[in-house]
């Protein structure tokens, strides 16, 4: 059933995945040929600093997902209305918070970002129509997204938002080749979030038809969410500091330079998280039932695994980024986007980022927020200490260099403790496994670089790269699975006997 279900979530966090990847691709190029790259830069940077607000929210929908695992795998449905009553009143007042920041936002915004051709009132209105979107998060859809994520139904969630993301992308593409006002494109957008709240609340109406969100509120199963409120707030660092910083330190356009190369390693990340999808469920509903051999040897399969992985999509991406950059931003020329040495510092940045995150599903499957709290902080003000100091200097290129020292000393933090902590597996393990995936990389990425000179060649269009893309893919591919086979047989042949059993009993069922 387990199994199942992770190919489940799998399948459809693919599907969302792909969608994502696509649209990243289409949205940020029409965006700045319609309105140019500085309101590029503009709309992704209210984003980021929108998102900042979110960690009002204090790790609730972590605490929530935690709290849930035990009553649902004893199907005690009074509990989980009691947890999910308590959750949906701390979302409302999280909701409360977050909205009042985001009208705070709307008139603080437009006084440290300025730029010729964007009025500061626009620049206000954005920030109110994209926090108006991340309110309905609190108010309407948290709750739900808790109970799905925590009984293993992740694929609803994808599902859900691949329907919400293709609708708004549409009316944001066709209302901007209408070259309609900017501001009243993500105005009319808003639509596709209504929409999508209501395809969540229909879902749980018809699947969980004994829910009670008026049921007595059980505050304490939901205590771990102030621990919990770092992870929030490291996520929202992560992810927004970089924008951030290269908004208001080096200028809108800088931040669209940013912005585009971000989009392709986020298509990278968006890989990555298809194969994540789902697990954090699985891996805590084994913890809560003890089962500890059972969850050693998932966890031991499911490193070996993702590493894998992550060596190889970020091998082809290093291999594949300029050549990609000069096909996409052929027509974009307010801007230098050609720059190779802002495409390795991402490869860089991703890989620290990525080698955490077996360990780091982990503390959340675990509730291991209190744990950790004090190294995610420290990795929250590295993040951002080196980034302010590096950025005047080197621009672009000292943002993403803060984003590698944090998560080079929160990956080392973090490999070190979970073994000790919580699998109970030898820390060397994993330290080879990485040393394993750098090696494995550098060899594939090593001859097309030196030697075919990839990262100055310019394809014949999308075709063109494509046919760069396919035999690079395979190369890596080659690398990494050899690689693996020969340096560790034995978990290779253990995963080899999984899948052979799962499509087994799909056969006889």
């Amino acid at each position: 059933m387990r199994t199942r279900l992770s190919l489940y979530n799998t399948g459809s966090a693919m599907l969302l995945q792909i969608i994502n990847m696509i649209i990243n691709l289409i949205l940020p190029r029409v965006i700045a040929l319609e309105y140019g790259s500085v309101a590029n830069g503009l709309v992704n940077s209210i984003r980021q600093f929108v998102q900042y607000f979110s960690v009002v929210e204090g790790g609730l929908a972590f605490a929530a997902v935690y709290a849930l695992y035990k009553p649902l795998a004893d199907k005690d449905q009074d509990r989980i209305n009691r947890i999910l009553s308590g959750a949906n009143r701390l979302y409302n007042y999280s909701g409360l918070i977050f909205s009042g920041l985001v009208l705070l936002g709307t008139f603080v915004y437009p006084v440290f970002v300025h730029e010729e051709g964007i009025s500061p009132l626009a620049m206000g209105m954005l920030v109110l129509i994209i926090g108006s979107q991340g309110a309905l998060e609190f108010f309407a859809i948290g709750k739900y997204k808790a109970l799905f994520t925590a009984d293993q139904k992740s694929y609803v969630i994808s599902l859900i938002n691949a329907m919400g993301v293709t609708l708004n992308s549409v009316i944001i593409i066709v209302l901007a080749r209408l070259h309609l006002d900017i501001v009243l494109v993500w105005l009319f957008s808003m639509a596709s979030y209504i929409i999508r709240t209501l395809a969540y609340i229909l879902y749980a109406r018809l699947h969980y038809k004994e829910l009670n969100f008026k049921a007595e509120p059980d505050f304490r199963a939901l205590d771990k969410r102030w621990d919990s409120l770092i992870l929030q707030i490291l996520g929202a660092v992560t992810v927004g500091t970089p924008v951030l910083v290269t908004s208001f330190m080096c200028g809108l356009a800088e931040s669209s330079v940013y912005v585009v190369y971000n989009m392709v390693f986020a298509s990278v990340l968006a890989i990555l998280s298809t194969f994540n999808n789902g697990l954090s469920a699985i891996f805590g509903d084994m913890l809560v039932k003890n089962e500890t051999e059972v969850f050693q040897r998932a966890y031991r399969q499911y490193e070996y695994l993702y590493y894998a992985l992550m060596g190889w999509a970020y091998a082809c991406a290093a291999i594949l980024i300029m050549p990609f950059i000069r096909v996409y931003t052929r027509d974009m020329t307010d801007v230098n986007y050609i720059r190779p040495e802002i495409g390795l510092l991402f490869v860089l940045y991703g890989l620290l980022y990525n080698a955490k995150t077996p360990q780091g599903m982990l503390v959340i499957s675990a509730g291991l927020y209190k744990e950790t709290k004090y190294q995610t902080l420290a990795q929250a003000i590295i993040n951002i200490v080196v980034s302010v100091a590096l950025a005047p200097g080197l621009g672009i290129a000292g943002v993403l260099l803060g984003s590698v020292v944090s998560n080079l000393y929160r990956t080392i933090d973090l490999v070190i403790f979970i073994p000790r902590v919580l699998t109970r597996l030898p820390v060397m393990m994993t330290v080879r496994r990485l040393v394993r995936m750098f090696a494995l990389l550098v060899l594939s990425i090593w001859p097309p670089l030196q030697y075919l000179h990839m990262m100055e060649k310019s394809p014949d269009g999308y075709l063109g790269w494509l046919l760069w893309a396919i035999p690079t893919g395979l190369w890596c591919l080659f690398v990494f699975a050899l690689g693996n086979v020969i340096m560790e047989r034995r978990t290779a042949q253990d995963i080899l006997l999984r899948v052979r059993w799962m499509f087994t009993q799909r056969r006889k069922a």
